[in-house]
């Protein structure tokens, strides 16, 4: 284990997740100075922000090495997939995320079906397509619903559940015909529709070994019920009273464990967060995708729970010491609630001035996500997901209350805001 403020730390990224790593390193008693790169509004006021684009490998190679930077937390998915931890370790500075080949289990979501299906871990079937008309043929002869899968990265965006024929021929030829993603789209999977209520597992993963992080429900679409498009996700809570510690065990048995030996069996070395997506069916929990970093908004509820100091908990993931850790939570729930721009997932107003809170309580947190300063200091609208209001609480009532709470004192014109994060579970509790 690192000494007392021996840590000099970088956080890449510029999200909400990001600013919540940022945070957890602060707090950190390892930690002597954190620097973002390239940050948002919210780290600025925190931390020194360095101007480096996350897909800029060399550069932040170079900024990691010129600053004398001894451990890199990698927040986003496309740094990993370029390699950026490849290229930090080469020059000898350890980072938490894993390698280009592992980053694969998220860049490829063919690359993880094939994973899955060969290591017999439960899944959805799906078939694989890079030509158009053969995709449209297959569709002529599935049950609906069913998903539609962009083979790369999409920024959460390259899913589609079609509900009719009409909606999943439109969705292949988005893809597959007029390149909407791009290379990302170049192949797509189309994949049977689990029926469920969905999860998100975390595991911080240091080869064979891992440590299970409390469990947390997102919510992916824009409008209250569950409407509309999907996207990155408008809320988060946890714990998900969903998985219950029987369920737990069964997921773990059945999927943790598997994935984790699957992994290492393919001679992946994986260091870094394994975030498994999870459909709860009638047939039991079924994997819909992995991840291979911390889920946004999830980790504005995940690292906030936990007692464990999350900087020494990654270190020891990166540096092959994780079975010294043990995981401690804190009791009781966490719920974030996104204040996103008008408009997102689809075109949005940018830079909008912000009011913020003069103040918060000690269990209440503003995330900033989408938002910049300009030259007098102001805070201005920079993103369609602009800040996470968190709040823990004894209860996910209390939880929700307070994040709610929080949101609304902080004001933009164009500002947005799902109402009912958590609520699917709050009726549960009242029903029973």
């Amino acid at each position: 284990m690192p000494s007392a403020s021996s840590l000099k730390v970088l956080v890449v990224g510029s999200g909400g997740r990001e600013h919540v790593l940022v945070k957890s390193a602060l707090a950190s008693p390892l930690v002597r100075e954190v620097i973002a790169a390239p940050g948002n509004g919210g780290m600025e006021m925190d931390c020194r922000c360095a101007p480096v684009s996350v897909e800029d490998v060399p550069g932040m190679v170079a900024l990691a090495q010129k600053e004398g930077v001894n451990f890199v937390v990698v927040g986003p998915e496309v740094p990993l997939s370029l390699g950026l931890v490849d290229a930090l370790e080469k020059v000898g500075i350890s980072a938490y995320g894993p390698l280009a080949a592992g980053a694969r289990l998220e860049a490829s979501k063919i690359f993880t079906k094939r994973l899955l299906l060969k290591h017999r871990i439960p899944t959805a079937l799906a078939a694989e397509f890079d030509q158009l008309q053969p995709a449209l043929d297959y569709l002529q002869t599935s049950a609906m619903p069913i998903v539609i899968k962009a083979d790369g990265l999409a920024a959460g965006k390259g899913v589609v559940v079609a509900m009719d024929l009409a909606e999943a021929e439109a969705a292949v030829r988005s893809m597959l015909g007029e390149k909407v993603f791009g290379a990302s789209g170049s192949q797509v999977l189309i994949e049977e529709c689990l029926m469920g209520e969905e999860t998100s597992i975390h595991l911080v993963v240091s080869g064979r070994d891992y440590v299970v992080l409390p469990t947390s429900q997102d919510h992916k679409r824009v409008g209250e019920g569950d409407t509309g498009p999907n996207t990155g996700g408008m809320g988060a809570y946890s714990p998900a009273e969903l998985v219950d510690d029987a369920l737990m065990a069964r997921i773990d048995r059945e999927i943790c464990r598997p994935s984790v030996d699957a992994i290492a069996a393919e001679g992946i070395d994986f260091r870094g967060t394994l975030y498994i997506g999870i459909m709860v069916t009638r047939d039991g929990p079924k994997v819909l995708e992995f991840n291979t970093r911390f889920g946004d908004p999830e980790t504005q509820v995940l690292l906030p729970r936990l007692e464990t100091d999350p900087v020494a908990l990654m270190h020891a993931a990166a540096t092959r010491r994780l079975g010294e850790i043990q995981l401690k939570v804190k009791p009781g729930y966490a719920t974030c609630v996104v204040l996103a721009s008008r408009g997102y997932p689809g075109s949005y107003p940018k830079g909008e001035v912000v009011t913020l809170p003069s103040s918060y309580g000690p269990e209440e947190f503003l995330f900033h996500a989408g938002t910049k300063r300009d030259e007098v200091g102001r805070v201005l609208t920079h993103g369609g997901r602009v800040f996470g209001a968190t709040a823990l609480g004894s209860t996910l009532a209390e939880a929700t209350r307070r994040a709610y709470a929080v949101a609304d004192r902080v004001q933009f014109a164009s500002s947005y805001l799902r109402r009912d994060i958590g609520a699917k579970q709050l009726r549960r509790d009242s029903a029973h």
